[in-house]
C-alpha cells in the first residue's frame, strides 16, 4: 500500500513554500488541527476552503449483527465526525470522465 506523507514532510514542505521556520509551520499546523476541533465540537461544521469540510453529525440507534455468530445485536446511537470533500478538491484529484 502507497505510503501518503508524514506530518515532518507537510512541515518541511509548509516551511520551504512559505518561507517559515519548520517551528512556525508546525505550530500554524498544530493551531489548524486544534481549531478544526474546537469548533467542529463547538459549532458541529469546520470548512477549510478548497479542501473540505469537518462535520458533526448524529447516527441513531440501530440493528446490526455480529460478525462472528450473526446474532442480533442493538448499536447505540452515538456522535460521529465526518469529512466531506470540496467539489473542487474532488475534481482535482477525480475528474468526471
Amino acid at each position: 500500500m502507497a505510503s501518503g506523507m508524514t506530518k515532518t514532510q507537510l512541515v518541511r514542505l509548509m516551511a520551504e513554500k512559505m518561507e517559515l521556520n519548520n517551528k512556525q509551520s508546525a505550530a500554524f499546523l498544530e493551531l489548524l488541527a486544534d481549531t478544526a476541533v474546537k469548533e467542529t465540537k463547538k459549532n458541529g461544521v469546520f470548512v477549510i476552503p478548497g479542501l473540505g469540510r469537518l462535520v458533526k453529525a448524529h447516527r441513531k440507534a440501530r440493528l446490526g449483527r455480529n460478525p462472528q455468530t450473526g446474532e442480533e445485536i442493538k448499536i447505540k446511537a452515538k456522535t460521529v465526525v465526518k469529512f466531506r470533500v470540496a467539489k473542487a478538491a474532488k475534481d482535482a484529484i477525480a475528474p468526471a470522465k
